[in-house]
This record gives C-alpha cells, structure tokens and sequence, in this order.
C-alpha cells in the first residue's frame, strides 16, 4: 500500500474499509429503486419518485434566499425543483431544453408539485436492473465512488465457506445461502425483493450474516478463555496453620459488624475457589446498587494475601477510591495488613513513600485510581487485580494492570520457573442482562448478587415537572428538619463556572442569592453554580443555617475531599453536584435524591443516582425533576427512560431495558474498544441466532481449528486481541 494515500483512500481508512473483506461486510444503510420511471400525473404527496422530463424554465432569484428555481414537465404533468445550493456547472446541466432523469421527494402546493434538491443526470441510456445501495460514508466519499469500490472488493474477498461440514447448519433457514451469494444480494437486490424484509433485516440473507457474525464473536471469546486457561496464575490458598488458627478471610468475617447475605456467601465461595486454581480468574462480579460488591472484594483480597501476595484495587474516580480506601482501612488495618494509597493529586513525598511501600511489599494492598498502573509503580509479587466500575475503564488500562505482576517470585513460596498472570476480578454496578452476557461477556465466570442486605429501605421514586420545584425545595426542607440530608445533581457545569465563585461554593456556606434564571434559559440545562446559588438563598434560615455543598469534576482534589468529609460527617445538610457522585458514595443519613433534567441522563446512571439513598433506615425518595422546554411532552426516548425508573427499582429489569432503549454500547464500555460492536446482528430480536452460535462455536473450535482461525480472522481481523482484558 503506497504511503501517500489519495484523499479518497483516506476516506475510506477513517471507515475503517482496509480490507476486502471490510468493503463486501459495508453494507447499505438503505436502498432507492431507480429501476423504473413513474410519471407525475400518478404522483402521491410525499413520494419519492423517479421521473425523465424536459427541462422548461430555469433562473436564479436573489428574493430573501439565493436560490436556483427550475421547472420541469415529463408530458403527465409538471414540477418545480428547487437548489438552494448550486454552481455553475449544475446552472449549465439544468438550462432549458435539457432532458433529465430526475430523482427526489415530490410535495404538493398552490403551484404544483415541488422537489427540494433532487438528484438527476442526463436522461436515457439503461435503467438498473438492481436496487441501488446507498451506503454509510463521510465527507470526501461519494456514494458513487463508495459503490465501485465495494464491489471491488467484493469480487476480490476471500469468501470461501468457513462453516463446511459443520452439520448445525444444514437446519437453518439460511443454510442455502453461502456468503458470497449473501453478500452479493445484499449490495445488488433484485427490484421485485420486498424493500421491509431487507430493512427489518429478517432476509434469509441478512440472516447468514447475523449468524456468521454471531459465531465470530463467540468463537473470539471461546478461544480469548482457553487461551486465559493455558496461562499460569498463582493458587492462593493460605499456608498450613493449626486447626484452632483462623485465617485471614476468617478474622475479617469475625471482625465485621454485620453477617454476609447468601448472595455473598456464594459469591465468595465462587471467587474462593477460582483463586486457588493454578490458572488465571477471570470473573466479572455483577450486582446492583449497594448489594455489597466491597465485602466481597475485602474477602478475596484476604485470601490472595493470607497466601503471601499483593493485591491492587482500582476505582475510574479518586471519590470511590477513597470510599473503598476508608473501607478497607478499616476492615484490613486492625488484622494487621498494610494498605497503600495512590493517586494522580498525591504529592511527590507521599507517593515516593507509597511506591516504596509496594516495591517492597510491605503494602500487602493498594487501592487507587489509574495511578495505580503507572510505569514507576512496581509490585514485589501482584497475584490479585479488582477493578471496580469496570466499564469505565479502557482496555489498555486493564492490560497495564494485568501486566503489572513480573513474574517474581515470593520468597516464601515455591519459586516461579514461568510468566504468571494475575487473577482478575472485575466489579460492576450495572447489571448484565442475559443477552449481554451470553453475546460480549461469554469469555469470563459471572457471579451475581442476587440480594439486598437486611435494612436497606425500598426507594420511592417521583416524577415531578420543573413547574413544581418549590414544591421539591420544600421537600428538601421538611428532609433537614427531620435531620437527614440530601443530594441534588445537575447534569452541567457552566464552562465559565470558575475561580472564586467556585472556590466560595465549594466550601459549602450560605451565598447570596444569584440572579434567577431568565425564560430565555428555559431550554438550557441547569447549571450547578446557578443551583447551588438558589438553594443556598432558598433554604437560608438565620435561625437554623443549613450548609449547601458544591462537588464537581472540576475542582481541585483537596477541595472534593473536604466537601465529600462535610457531607459524609453530617455537618453539611445538602450536596449539589454534578454525577461524580454516580458510584461509591455511602452516606446512610441521606434520605432524598433530587437529579434535575432527569430526562437527559440515561436509564443506568439514573438508577446508580437512586442508588445513593436508602443506604440506612429513614424511608427514602427520589425526584426525578424534568423538563419539556418548548415541546409540548417529552421524546420518546426519554419518556421511556423515566417511565422505566417508576416502575421498578429492580436492577436486573432497568438493565433489560436500557439494552432495549440503547443497545449494548454502553454496557460495555470500553472493554472492547478497538473492536466494533455487532453491526448486524440485533440482540433483542436474534436471541435464536445467538444460541446456535453458543453451541456451534466449541465444535468448530475443536473439529476445525483452521476455519474457525479464518472465520475469527474474516470478521474481527486484529480485534480480537482486545478479549484478553
């Protein structure tokens, strides 16, 4: 490939279309039928049409907006065709007398039919004997030149037949159509094809491909699995001790303040388990809103360090770290153990102290943000990686953590003759919906927490229009006054919220009212400067002062700390913030979550939202305060959202239909970045395909190495590699 690339070829790079085999799997986003001319005498209002006529005026008026108007007649009828951007070559091709074929969406007036912009081209010459694609692109790729390069690569892909002899085939309803001849199809269908099984994709030919898809993403996971279970990892299992000597898991449980749930019995027994294996851990530990994830955690790092080993904890945000932190301090530090502390805020001092800590081993645990995968952090002997919110984090990132056990040996245990891999576990809050975890999450053990602990109390949840905000401030009042405390999260932070407004909110005293909001702004998202100034003056009482926080991402890390101790202490009453506060913060005493423009927050982080109340036994609620604007109701999207959030408060079923409303994107976060997402395949709708794929992807992995090899290759080329974290 030459090194200086046209900037067409350039085009197609940013598509992604490298390969052949990447330009015959771009498929159309739809198609037009230009095989026949229709006249406009038959003409319906709204239709898009096909028509050849003779071009009778032309002329550009220079009334409010520059525009070429041209009329034309196909002998049924007349059209006027309006450009409002054009040139001169096109002014030339439009000149009366020309005879076009002419291709757009026919609107009725006073005047006659009316096109806007249409495409055309010189009349005569053979209409297309096919549907002709219109294809996904970007700027500097026309369809046309799109189009000639697809079937290029097409006719030059390897498309031979990776499913051959694989007998589960043979009853499918698209068994009769091998790729190519899918492929084919499906870039050039035939006129007569009905156009709603090509956009519903239930063709047989859009189903070989679904399939295929689905088979390459599971024999991807397959193979990423039992390439995990060739490696070595280090068996964590506690060294011999006297029947009468707990160990350390032991004294932890013995030490806590409250007993496991059976969820978290099992849980842990699962993980126990998988740790004292000689092959590295993978399990994704899901569970909703304060089912108790950190207990678990706690207990697995028990183990791995009863068995004289590191463990590393990561947190996406220093707040959750530090929640974690201040958990396990207090867990871990009376049984003796060691943890360290790393962020990105630290100072030099300190942090060239915790590095040392870790070197040595000495820091039997370290919790901590990204720092904690940085080039200078280097562990004596890492054996367990926990990494929390799993999600938010990229695949390199997991990688650098995973990376981060060298291979030496603890001096204690029997030396190390090979590279070791670290056990993996990683957390998550959002639960995965069966689908989810059988498609995208079918490479690693899944353990769920199925159950709440005892005294959490259920959470009311409102839906309340932002005409009625008094209405919630009161609310608030009658909270404080009951001596709870309460959050209120705004979806925005001003861009110019900066510098010594800033600085004087986040200290969290009483301000002077701001400027309210003037009608204009109605339409905007709520500010958490402007919030906090409103409640600060709405809720000032001379008599009783009520402490109003401010928290934002954008805030120096010392000022986060002392606003989270403020709240978390009880000495300030309510907490305006932006999401930064979506996970890990655990405040019992607070009672009421108010998250303002609710309907621009999607279905998952509206739930975590919720899940910051009801942590203790005051009866608790959450207000979901949305906005319409301008528009007389909410859109669909957002309505379903909120409708959802009303209903249930069930983790399990909000995660059902998140996936409904999205799709898998954000479910999955980053852990496939580098790899696309299913493209064709749908699994709302292709749960059946999916399960032939389960079955079908070990017999081909087994029997025929080599064509699952090339079938993994033709669909996922290098992307497969992004499993491995």
């Amino acid at each position: 490939m030459p090194s200086a690339l046209s900037y067409p070829q350039k085009a197609m790079h940013k598509l992604g279309l490298v390969r052949d085999i990447d330009l015959a799997l771009h498929l159309p986003l739809r198609y037009e039928d230009e095989t026949r001319i229709s006249r406009l005498c038959d003409a319906r209002e709204g239709e898009l049409l096909q028509i050849e006529a003779t071009v009778t005026h032309s002329q550009v008026s220079l009334g409010a907006r520059r525009q070429l108007l041209v009329s034309v007649d196909d002998g049924s009828d007349g059209c006027s065709l309006r450009f409002f951007t054009f040139y001169p070559a096109m002014q030339k091709a439009l000149a009366v007398g020309a005879r076009l074929r002419i291709r757009g969406e026919v609107r009725g007036g006073p005047m006659g039919w009316t096109m806007m912009h249409p495409s055309f081209q010189s009349a005569g010459g053979a209409l297309p004997s096919a549907l002709t694609p219109v294809y996904p692109t970007v700027a500097g790729l026309p369809q046309s030149y799109l189009r000639k390069a697809i079937l290029g690569g097409l006719a030059r892909a390897d498309l031979s037949d990776t499913l051959a002899g694989a007998a589960a085939v043979e009853n499918q309803r698209w068994a009769a159509w091998g790729l190519r001849e899918a492929l084919s199809f499906l870039h050039q269908p035939a006129s007569d094809v009905a156009l709603g099984a090509l956009e519903d994709r239930s063709h047989p030919a859009w189903q070989r491909l679904k399939a295929e898809e689905l088979l390459a993403q599971q024999l991807s996971q397959l193979q990423a699995k039992r390439g995990r279970d060739a490696l070595q990892a280090p068996p964590l299992v506690a060294p011999f001790r006297a029947a009468a000597e707990p160990g350390l898991a032991q004294r932890l449980l013995a030490a806590l303040p409250f007993s496991l749930t059976a969820a978290q019995q099992r849980v842990s027994a699962e993980i126990a388990s998988d740790l004292a294996r000689p092959v590295p851990m993978h399990r994704l530990l899901q569970g909703d809103v304060g089912s108790g994830k950190t207990v678990v955690a706690a207990l697995a790092a028990a183990l791995c360090i009863d068995a004289g080993w590191q463990c590393a904890l990561m947190a996406p945000t220093e707040i959750l770290a530090q929640q974690h932190f201040t958990k396990l301090l207090a867990w871990l530090e009376p049984l003796g153990i060691r943890t360290a502390w790393l962020t990105g805020s630290q100072k030099t001092k300190e942090r060239r102290a915790m590095l040392a800590l870790i070197a040595s081993g000495e820091a039997a645990l370290v919790v901590g943000t990204h720092a904690v995968i940085q080039d200078k952090v280097q562990f004596k002997n890492l054996a367990l990686a926990i990494i929390d919110e799993q999600h938010r984090f990229g695949v390199a990132q997991r990688l650098a953590l995973r990376n981060k056990m060298n291979g030496a040996p603890n001096p204690d245990v029997e030396a190390l003759a090979v590279q070791r891999e670290p056990h993996l576990l990683m957390m998550t809050a959002t639960p995965i919906p069966r689908t989810l975890a059988m498609s995208y999450y079918a490479d690693l053990e899944v353990s769920t927490l199925d159950e709440l602990p005892p005294g959490r109390t259920p959470i009311i949840t409102k839906l309340v229009h932002d005409s009625r905000r008094d209405q919630v401030i009161e609310r608030i009042r009658a909270q404080i006054a009951q001596g709870r405390q309460v959050y209120w999260v705004c979806p925005l932070i001003e861009e110019s919220a900066k510098g010594d407004a800033v600085q004087a909110h986040a200290a969290g005293g009483v301000q002077g009212r701001s400027p309210g909001r003037s009608h204009s702004e109605s339409l905007d998202l709520a500010n958490a400067t402007q919030t906090h100034a409103d409640l600060s003056a709405a809720l000032h009482d001379a008599a009783a002062p009520v402490m109003v926080g401010l928290l934002h991402s954008r805030m120096p890390v010392a000022q986060k700390r002392a606003v989270m101790a403020l709240f978390t202490s009880g000495q300030m009453q309510v907490l305006v913030s932006t999401t930064v506060i979506e996970v890990g913060v655990d405040v019992p005493n607070a009672s009421l979550m108010v998250v303002e423009h609710a309907e621009r927050f999607g279905l998952s982080q509206l739930h975590q939202l919720r899940g910051r109340v009801g942590r203790g036994a005051a009866a608790s609620a959450c207000v979901l305060l949305y906005s319409t604007g301008d528009a007389p109701r909410l859109g669909e999207t957002a309505r379903q959202r909120l409708k959802a959030m009303a209903e249930t408060a069930d983790g399990f079923e909000i995660a059902r239909r998140d996936l409904e409303i999205r799709g898998p994107g954000e479910f999955l976060g980053a852990r496939q970045s580098g790899a696309a997402l299913l493209r064709f395949a749908d699994l709302s709708t292709d749960l059946a395909l999916l399960e032939w794929a389960r079955r079908l992807a070990p017999q081909l992995l087994d029997q025929y190495p080599e064509l699952a090899g090339r079938h993994i290759d033709r669909w996922l080329g290098g992307k497969a590699e992004y499993l491995k974290a």
